[in-house]
């Protein structure tokens, strides 16, 4: 995508501060025409500012409504407006809330201190502050984030330029990008020295990015004297393969075993998953329902077992993460569980072996609603079409018993035929 200078009046094709061009797209028509600003998030983490503070401050200059904090990261402003015109406007928020007053780098870092905006320059030092008569400034104070945490928007922008300047070779001594736009306080937002860096690298889908968000946190000034590790010794060991005795049934965790081993590659059984599950159940007891329970959270849990990427995993996550709501509850989990289950056949497998249990044994009331669940699981991509015309073709004793088995799958019959049909239609079509 083509990139300009983040001080447009610069024509130095060489300076260092670039931003991408912002991108729009006008959609609907009459009363209901809007401007979809497709690049918006990119841009703002580029200015090293939150996207909200951006899509306000081109509603206030152009006397229109706005979305200030989409989950779909779809950002609208209403009206029809061109994106010269929306970059025109930028410039002028640049000029307010981001450039340094005395050296005019965009350098800047946003602190709010007895009612000022103070802009902390990190190039020259100079602490400049924002004009508080602008409409922008009220909402920026009254939206500040809390007091030793940084908005979530702006942390994940120091994330991605420090990825940025470790790919470039620049290294992260001035916390800075590719660029040298420094894009965060110094020192307060440095990744975990035990190993939880590792999430920042191979994907950037959104539940990757929203579990870095969340993990983040845990190195925030506030939780310092947290420290996220499993106990080791023999006495704790001992501890969990009791406390796990307790947890899933003995015929499931003997089902849990990985070619005879556990997660840790001892025969213990599968001590890993019961951890899990326990912790699960535990977790959705304190939070007052396993809805409650964050998908972020479960899979650091997860990770912090060693088995995340593990194919049993998503069979203990099928029978712990959802009650008799489970189609109402399915696609709030979805991409955690696409997460999960996309490594592999064996993934996608043990979720419906998973599922299968969790009907046919712990909630025996929802065999009847097979064919809706399944639905779902084909609706959100969980389980691939393959995977789960396989599935249904064969009664299988793995996870329940075959009895069990072959009534869900007679359950299952009015999705089977539907995917069937479905199937032979397009092929009819081409």
């Amino acid at each position: 995508m083509a990139s300009v200078n983040i001080r447009r009046d610069v024509t130095d094709p060489f300076y260092r501060y670039k931003m991408e061009r912002l991108q729009s797209k006008v959609e609907g028509k009459g009363n209901g025409i809007k401007t979809v600003v497709v690049n918006l998030a990119n841009v703002a983490q580029q200015l090293a500012r939150p996207p909200s503070y951006v899509i306000k401050y081109f509603g206030f200059e152009l006397g229109a409504q706005t979305n200030i904090d989409p989950k779909d990261d779809r950002w609208i402003i209403n009206g029809a407006h061109e994106g010269s015109k929306l970059q025109d406007y930028l410039d002028g928020f640049i000029t307010k809330f981001v450039l340094c007053r005395n050296c005019k780098n965009p350098e800047t870092v946003v602190n709010i201190r007895d009612g000022d905006i103070l802009l902390d320059c990190k190039a020259c030092g100079q602490i400049s502050k924002a004009d508080l008569r602008h409409k922008l400034s009220s909402f920026i104070l009254k939206n500040a984030p809390k007091k030793g945490k940084k908005d979530k928007s702006t942390k994940k922008a120091d994330r991605k330029a420090r990825r940025e300047a470790e790919k470039n070779g620049n290294g992260d001594d001035n916390d800075s990008n590719g660029n040298g736009h420094l894009s965060g306080d110094s020192g307060s937002d440095h990744v975990d020295e035990n190993g939880d860096g590792a999430l920042d690298a191979g994907s950037d889908d959104e539940f990757t990015r929203k579990i870095q968000s969340e993990a983040q946190e845990l190195n925030e000034p506030e939780n310092k004297e947290v420290e996220w590790q499993v106990d080791m010794s023999e006495e704790a060991i001992r501890a969990r393969a009791k406390a796990a005795e307790t947890s899933l049934p003995a015929d499931l965790k003997q089902s849990l075993k990985i070619d005879g081993e556990d997660a840790n590659g001892d025969e213990s059984g599968g001590s890993a998953y019961d951890d899990l599950g326990k912790w699960i159940e535990e977790r959705a007891k304190e939070e007052g329902g396993v809805s409650k329970v964050k998908d972020v959270d479960i899979y650091l849990k997860a990770k912090d077992l060693g088995i995340e990427t593990k194919h049993r995993t998503p069979a203990v996550l099928a029978q712990c993460l959802f009650d008799d709501s489970i189609v109402k509850q399915l696609p709030d989990r979805a991409q955690m569980l696409r997460k999960m289950t996309s490594i592999g056949d064996k993934h996608e497998k043990a979720f419906l072996g998973g599922i299968e249990r969790f009907v046919g044994i712990d909630k025996p009331n929802l065999i009847p609603k097979v064919s809706a669940i399944l639905l779902t699981i084909h609706t959100e991509d969980i389980v691939s079409e393959g995977v789960l015309k396989s599935w249904g073709g064969k009664a299988s004793k793995k996870y329940v018993d075959l009895a069990t088995s072959k009534k869900v799958r007679k359950s299952a019959q009015t999705f089977l035929e539907w995917l069937e049909n479905a199937e032979s239609d397009e092929e009819d079509d081409e």
